[in-house]
């Protein structure tokens, strides 16, 4: 993928560390993956704002550091990571909220003809996976690396 992303670190290939820079200012971020289910075998990708006090992370704060694409790239990149630790698993990704999972969906649109080259993806309505397509709207997503 050639997308515009930040630098992320890890210690264990399931946690992702990184940081927006923005107008917001500089926000510590992360990215886990936790088995959701053995056969097949599926991770589940959450995402969040790191609270710098409490280190508590958040997945509904909304930054709005005017760059999501660039974030989003940086999540997808940890896939490309912990896929070349664990494998090549399906990863069960949607937002905290109805809306932020089609902020998601749009972007992937949005970024469709790059995603495309590296990722499967399949929209998740009603526990059923179907092949992307858009204009659907989807309830999750399930991506897994080609």
């Amino acid at each position: 993928m050639h997308l515009d992303r930040y630098a992320s670190f890890t210690t264990d290939y399931q946690d992702y560390e990184f940081y927006s820079d923005g107008p917001k200012g500089r926000v510590k971020k992360t990215v886990m993956f936790t088995k959701a289910q053995d056969d097949p075998p599926i991770y589940n990708l959450a995402f969040g704002d790191v609270d710098p006090h409490t280190g508590i992370v958040s997945d509904i704060v909304i930054t709005d550091n005017k760059d999501r694409d660039k974030v989003l790239a940086t999540v997808a990149n940890t896939i490309h990571a912990f896929c070349n630790h664990y494998g090549n698993h399906y990863i069960y990704a949607r937002g905290s909220t109805p809306a932020r999972t089609r902020l998601y969906q749009m972007s992937i649109t949005r970024l469709w003809e790059e995603l495309s080259i590296d990722f499967e993806v399949h929209g998740v309505i009603d526990n059923i996976s179907y092949e992307f397509q858009k204009n659907v709207n989807y309830e999750g997503f399930l991506v897994k690396r080609k």
